[in-house]
């Protein structure tokens, strides 16, 4: 009997729901859900939650604060939802500044615990940039676990598995957004998508060479993508794409495993040669700059929402 396609990569992937919407993951049941600047301003934006987001802003201190409580507040309410994590990240602004990234992630983790939610429950993502690394090898010894997001590239998933972070994001549609853009005329279907072939090539290394850090699968454009990396430790799929998945039927083939892992040695990157490998790559340097560029846009049109509340307007 043909099953639907969810249910089946369930029982071989990690479901993670990419929305801050509670009524999607209520219908989904996904394991974590992983949450940013532009997902929490769509959240923020629903007419039923405005008068309580209202009354929140107006007892924050500043916009900084504001924007730190609206992100908790959505995120508790998710956590209350789903077994397992809640992604909710610093700041953008912050992607280059490693003592300002570990002041702020410390600070959700508390107003995390004023809300009864633990730390073992909270993934701090960060920006997969030298500075967003350094801050998150710090945060895991101190017991605070991060998810490295913004992620195009295998430098710096590799550099993030030396600094022993929990999770790492690499971003499959958007890398494919890229390459389309620069050969529209190239076969990008199945397991000629770039992306794929990304996600496909960490998971191998980190599982040859043993490191715990998970890959979650992120930013994909179509299920084609979804189904390529079944078997992945993770994957954060969209409410739409969820959808799409649970309303299809059919067999779900185990894509990815740790038959073709790499063994071979693996070398530390020190700064200088992170710097020199991700220059190296057009792609990974313009999305990473981009992504930044855009989850700050987000940030500030819901600093623009969160000022009006606070002022009646």
């Amino acid at each position: 009997m043909a099953r639907d396609l969810l249910s089946q990569l369930k029982a071989m992937t990690t479901v993670v729901a990419d929305t801050g919407d509670l009524e999607a993951i209520r219908r989904f049941m996904p394991h974590d859900a992983t949450t940013n600047p532009s997902l929490i301003l769509q959240a923020a934006q629903k007419e039923e939650r405005r008068a309580r987001l209202a009354t929140l802003a107006r007892q924050c201190t500043d916009i900084d604060d504001a924007l730190d409580a609206v992100a908790v507040e959505i995120g508790s309410e998710v956590s209350e939802l789903i077994p397992g994590y809640v992604s909710t990240e610093v700041s953008a602004r912050l992607s280059f500044d490693t003592d300002a990234t570990l002041a702020r992630a410390r600070s959700l983790i508390e107003r995390y615990a004023r809300h009864g939610v633990g730390p073992e429950r909270i993934l701090i993502k960060v920006a997969a940039t030298w500075e967003g690394i350094r801050a998150a090898r710090q945060l895991e010894r101190e017991g605070i676990r991060t998810n490295l997001t913004l992620l195009f590239s295998f430098t710096q998933a590799q550099a993030c598995a030396d600094a022993g972070v929990t999770l790492v994001s690499p971003f499959v549609g958007r890398i494919l957004d890229w390459h389309k853009a620069h050969s529209p005329e190239a076969d990008f279907s199945g397991d000629k998508d770039p992306g794929v072939q990304s996600v496909k090539r960490i998971y191998e290394h980190f599982k040859g060479h043993g490191y715990r850090t998970v890959v979650m699968g992120a930013s994909f454009r179509n299920v084609g993508e979804i189904l390529a990396l079944a078997g992945c430790d993770r994957l954060t799929i969209s409410p739409a794409l969820l959808g799409e998945l649970a309303d299809t039927q059919g067999e779900l083939e185990r894509r990815l495993t740790t038959a073709d892992a790499e063994t071979s040695p693996p070398e530390p990157l020190d700064e200088a040669e992170f710097r020199w490998a991700l220059n190296e790559d057009a792609m990974a340097t313009e999305k990473l700059a981009e992504g930044i560029r855009k989850f700050t846009a987000d940030q500030r049109k819901l600093e623009t929402l969160l000022g009006e509340l606070r002022q009646g307007t």
